[in-house]
């Protein structure tokens, strides 16, 4: 689960991180009330207006913009609040934003120069431990930097028996060129971060940039948080953040009744049980010259109810051409199934693409004759690769 930049560092601040101030407006009143009560707070006499939505690039969008005084920043506030913002890592349609964070501008004047750094942290799934991985390339793209400079990021792994250690941190702010009293701050603040990632059981954290000031502070001005899902029935309060507005509506649909849905960008539906089978039936749609629409895992229970939800989630997707239900009856019998993918299509009373059934397991070969002697326009295959044949037919 992704949360917006004013949530990420509530929390990071929480755990002691020391985060650029803000507070988060949904009008641009809001946004000039929020301003003035930031000014109280810190003295701040620029602010920073900044567009809440999912995603990164925000300020090559124009959904970042500096106010140097409060009617640039009302100004602002108006422009940005309900546009469309495309970035990056929007697609073309972009983002609505709902809201916008008015933050106290941290670049001011001092006796050194501020510099920006990159800082993420992870799960490198080929050792099982957590990485920091960081940059003296701060504020950039890091996909560019990786391509362009690869030696300007480094990464440090972490033993999860005794956690992130002293010397760790201290060898991080090292080789980011850190002296003096900005040293101790960034390992006080790589210290705290760390702790805030393990202790909201999150499964990305990236901070980019984190910055030093003219007066050595380590701030971090952006955060982007990604909590692990299967942890959040331990984090109530965190799974209340959620802003199903930023999320694929079908995706939130399906979750509501209790489908595992990620949409795609290809033509031939899948309705599956289980999630490795249902990796098998995409690849086998691929190779059969087609391209899944979606991810579904109906899990092990498929009765009708549950098939009519699911082939309506499917179908709000244009693009779908055919429908593919692969189904392996090991708890569930498949002719269990069969009934529900009958009494589903007859509760709809047709479909407007060809439905293609391969149910193999328990009672399958009942689950067959069911499909056959039906009378629907359903094509029922046996195996996986006559199920795929089938698919290659109809998008003929």
């Amino acid at each position: 689960m992704n949360l917006h930049e004013y949530q990420s560092k509530e929390i990071l601040a929480k755990y002691g991180v020391r985060v650029q101030r803000g507070h988060v407006a949904n009008t641009p009143e809001e946004a000039v009330k929020a301003a003035e009560q930031l000014t109280a707070e810190t003295g701040a006499e620029g602010w920073v207006v900044k567009a809440q939505v999912h995603a990164g690039g925000r300020g090559k969008g124009g959904g970042v913009k500096f106010s140097p005084n409060m009617d640039k920043l009302k100004e602002n506030a108006e422009n940005i609040i309900g546009m469309q913002l495309v970035t990056p890592q929007t697609s073309a349609e972009g983002k609505k934003v709902h809201s916008v964070l008015v933050a106290e501008d941290v670049y001011y004047p001092g006796e050194s120069e501020t510099k920006e750094f990159y800082v993420s942290i992870l799960l490198n799934r080929a050792t099982g431990r957590n990485m920091i991985v960081y940059s003296t390339e701060g504020g950039m793209d890091i996909e560019q930097v990786a391509e362009e400079t690869p030696h300007l990021i480094h990464n440090e792994e972490i033993d999860p028996a005794v956690g992130l250690q002293g010397f760790q941190a201290r060898k991080i702010a090292f080789n980011l060129g850190l002296e003096g009293q900005a040293f101790k701050e960034f390992v006080k603040f790589i210290d705290a971060l760390y702790k805030a990632y393990v202790g909201i059981d999150a499964s990305l954290f990236e901070i980019n940039p984190v910055l030093k000031t003219s007066d050595d502070k380590i701030v971090a001005v952006d955060a982007k948080v990604t909590l692990d899902d299967n942890s959040l029935f331990r984090h109530k309060d965190l799974a209340a953040l959620r802003d199903t507005r930023e999320e694929d509506p079908t995706e939130v649909e399906a979750g509501e009744a209790g489908l595992n849905f990620v949409k795609l960008d290809g033509n031939v539906g899948c309705m599956v049980n289980g999630a490795g089978l249902a990796m098998a039936t995409m690849d086998i749609i691929k190779l059969s010259g087609g391209n899944p629409a979606n991810f579904l895992d109906v899990g092990g229970t498929a009765d009708a109810e549950r098939v009519e939800k699911a082939f309506g989630i499917i179908l709000q997707d244009p693009n779908v051409k055919a429908i593919l239900i692969n189904i392996f009856g090991g708890i569930v019998r498949c002719d269990r199934v069969a009934q529900g993918v009958v009494d589903a299509y007859n509760n709809m009373g047709s479909l407007p693409v060809p439905l293609i059934v391969r149910l193999q397991g328990t009672n399958a070969e009942e689950a067959k004759k069911l499909i056959d002697e039906s009378g629907l326009n359903v094509h029922s295959a046996i195996t996986l690769e006559e199920a795929a044949n089938k698919v290659k037919e109809v998008l003929a």
